[in-house]
């Protein structure tokens, strides 16, 4: 039965979720416990694409922009990494895995990225300070924290409509 013509905001596709339409189905039934696993699963790819993307900036006297830049590319490399090595590793096609990667943590990386930068650029002094000032380490773990608070419910959100990570877990 298409529940799409009787529930028309949970439509998707029930291909790539079968089995599981009960427990993501509705965001009244997705807990905060998996929609914080995904945040935070989410958050260790991109800590360590970010914090190696700004040692690498800075060890090389780059700039601020371009050391961001790389950083916020990394984080996404990092953040989409740790969902395709999980997903090829239950028996996923490599092309078949990028794409669930990409529907999977898209969302959840640009906004966890948005809030930490953002936070990093408009905590006074944090962008000029190096990397064994304490500031730039408060500045950057303070982001993360806000960044997870901020990011975790919107995943909540997606996971309940059957986006975001939910595609994930038609493979665990």
């Amino acid at each position: 039965m298409d529940h799409s013509t009787h529930h028309p905001d949970t439509a998707h596709d029930h291909g790539a979720h079968a089995g599981h339409h009960s427990h993501h189905g509705h965001a009244h039934g997705t807990t905060w416990a998996t929609a914080m696993k995904a945040t935070l699963h989410c958050l260790t790819g991109c800590a360590i694409g970010e914090i190696l993307g700004m040692v690498i900036g800075t060890a090389l006297m780059w700039g601020n922009v371009p050391t961001m830049a790389l950083a916020i590319a990394l984080a996404f490399v990092f953040g989409y990494s740790f969902t395709l090595f999980a997903v090829v590793r239950a028996g996923v096609s490599p092309k078949a895995a990028i794409k669930v990667a990409l529907a999977a943590d898209t969302v959840s990386i640009a906004v966890m990225e948005l809030v930490d930068n953002g936070i990093i650029a408009l905590t006074p002094g944090a962008m000029d300070a190096h990397l064994s000032d304490g500031l730039f380490w408060y500045a950057l773990l303070g982001g993360f924290a806000v960044a997870f608070v901020i990011t975790t419910p919107v995943n909540k959100w997606m996971i309940g409509r059957g986006k975001g990570h939910a595609v994930v877990h038609a493979y665990h």
